[in-house]
Order: structure tokens, then C-alpha cells, then sequence
């Protein structure tokens, strides 16, 4: 189950300007031009490389995508329809359509004079997120199947949430109502407390809303605790990787547990005293910090109001 929020576009890009100039012989598109752009190509290679044969699909909910393909592996396997699910997602759409489109919307930080450092989650020189890409994979595992077959064990998946935010078609909900639920639900399918959080992998874009909402989300479900927790967005070194990140920022949220390591926020030079952000919380700025984790918990949210989170524990042998 591998998802891309957007899909080929690289290759619709260059096959409809092909089209357009190949005017000598007639137009014409490349035969393989579907096959290479449609969003469920990744799946589908996945299977056919390694003979999987089953649940065999896509993944789409913009930036929340990969972290759904999870959430779908996981509640397949809890349904007892596979034992193992390769899961995750991908990412490519740094192409002059990507980059214009967001722009176009307002979406991206106009710092070009100074890209190492233009994603700054919850600086108050923030202007919107850079532009990033990538991929990220999990092999998901009935514990016991796991367990008989002597794998290597990295964490617990042990809770997942959705939800939408019902309010606007690429802006988040300004009070974070569907943040605020989507980790709730994600704390309830755990069935875990939130004073038991260790640690969060927030959205954490760099925009002046989403920045603001999430933040907003985090005090009113954590209460007291969210002081204690540390919290950083890995977006700030990685850029946004739009389908790509919850599987990224996922496996960040692992090798925290096992290195005991809280990756940084960084790229913070000002807190931002007109918006509604409380700095007494730990967002890790700058400077990585270690931490005993046993519990963790990663946002994903994206365009349409999807809302996904999951909650990982720390395997003990």
C-alpha cells in the first residue's frame, strides 16, 4: 500500500510538451505516458518486483498520503487479510508545474535568497514551506509472524487516526479542530493516555496558519503534559515531502525511540510574539536533544482537510 499525494508529474510535464512540439511527425504521446504518471504505479512495481500478492492499491490524501497507506496496513493486518504490508509513500514534484502551482497559491516561502534555512516551523519569519522530495518505506508486521521468523524489530504500531477538517480546501482549520481529533482518535485506537506521549513529529510546515492551528490542536489534547513533551518538525531540514512525509517522518519518530535522539526544529531565530504560540513548549530548536521515548506520535495533514496521525511504542524483548 504506497501512496503519492500528487502522482507523475514530471511525467505529465514533459509528455504534453513533447506533444506540443512534436509537430513534425504529428502529434503524439508516449505510449507508457499513463502507466507513468498514475499515482498507483509505485504499488503496483512494488508487487510485481517482489511477487506480492496481496492487498495491492494507492494511497491518496495529499500531504497525508503515506501516513494513511499506514494506517490502511495496519488496520488490514488487525483484520487479519495480511500477515506483512510493504507501506509508505513518495514523492517528485519539484518541476516547473509543482513549484508553480504552490506558488501561484501562495503555499511557498519567498525566501530564495536563502533556501538552507527558508523552512523555519514556528519562527516568526516564517512565509510558507520549501518544496521538497523524497520517499520513505515500512515493512508492517503481525507481531507474532514477526516475532516466529526472527525479524528485526524497530518499534510498536500501535494506534492510528483520521479525520477532515471540514473547513477549507487547502488551509487548516484555524482553532485545529481536525488536528485536534485526528490525534485524539489516534490516542484512543492506542489505547493510551496522553500524558504517556513522549514525543510528537508535528505537520509543521513553516506556514503562519497551519503552524499556529497545530499548535493550538496540541495544548487542548495534551493539556499540562504538553509541556513535557518534546516536539519538532522535521520538515524544517527535510522540506515538505507532501506524500512522502508521514512515511519519513515515521521512521523519524522510530530512530528517536531507539537512539533516544529528539531531532530538531531547526533554523529557529525569533519566536513570533504576535501569533498565539506558547515558547514555554520544548520544540527542540535547533539543537538536537536526548530523551528516553516510549511512546510517539506523528501529524500528517493535508489539502482537502485530511488529517492523519499514528502512535509508535518502543519494542522491548
Amino acid at each position: 500500500i504506497f501512496g503519492s499525494g500528487i502522482g507523475g508529474i514530471h511525467t505529465f510535464e514533459e509528455e504534453v510538451g513533447y506533444y506540443a512540439q512534436n509537430q513534425e511527425k504529428g502529434p503524439r504521446y508516449n505510449p507508457f505516458f499513463i502507466p507513468k504518471m498514475i499515482a498507483d504505479i509505485a504499488a503496483g512495481h512494488i508487487s510485481i518486483q517482489y511477487g506480492f500478492r496481496g492487498p495491492n492499491y494507492s494511497v491518496c490524501s495529499a500531504c497525508a498520503t503515506s501516513t494513511n497507506a499506514i494506517a490502511d496496513a495496519f488496520n488490514l493486518i488487525r483484520l487479519g487479510k495480511a500477515n506483512v504490508i510493504v507501506s509508505g509513500g513518495s514523492e517528485a514534484a519539484v518541476a516547473a508545474a509543482g513549484v508553480g502551482g504552490f506558488n501561484a497559491m501562495n503555499a511557498l516561502s519567498t525566501r530564495n535568497d536563502d533556501p538552507a534555512t527558508a523552512s523555519r516551523p514556528f519562527s516568526a519569519s516564517r512565509d510558507g514551506f520549501v518544496l521538497g522530495e523524497g520517499g520513505g518505506c515500512l515493512i508492517l508486521e503481525e507481531l507474532e509472524h514477526a516475532k516466529a521468523r526472527g525479524a528485526k524489530i524497530y518499534a510498536e504500531l500501535c494506534g492510528a487516526g483520521m479525520s477532515a477538517d471540514a473547513y477549507h480546501i487547502t488551509a487548516s482549520h484555524p482553532d485545529g479542530l481536525g488536528a485536534r481529533l485526528v490525534m485524539e482518535n489516534a490516542l484512543e485506537d492506542a489505547n493510551i493516555r496522553p500524558d504517556q506521549i513522549d514525543y510528537i513529529n508535528v505537520h509543521g510546515t513553516s506556514t503562519p496558519v497551519g503552524d499556529v492551528s497545530e499548535v493550538k490542536a496540541i495544548q487542548e489534547v495534551f493539556g499540562d503534559h504538553a509541556y513535557k513533551l518534546s516536539i519538532s518538525s522535521s520538515k524544517s531540514m527535510t522540506g515538505h515531502l507532501l506524500g512522502a512525509a508521514g512515511a519519513v517522518e515515521a521512521i523519524a519518530c522510530i530512530l528517536s525511540m531507539r537512539e533516544g535522539i529528539i531531532t530538531p526544529t531547526i533554523n529557529h531565530a525569533e519566536d513570533d510574539k504576535d501569533e498565539n504560540i506558547d515558547y514555554d513548549l520544548n520544540f527542540v530548536f535547533n539543537k538536537a536533544q536526548k530523551r528516553e521515548v516510549n511512546y510517539a506520535l506523528s501529524n500528517t495533514f493535508g489539502f482537502g482537510g485530511h488529517n492523519a496521525c499514528v502512535v509508535f511504542k518502543k519494542y522491548n524483548d
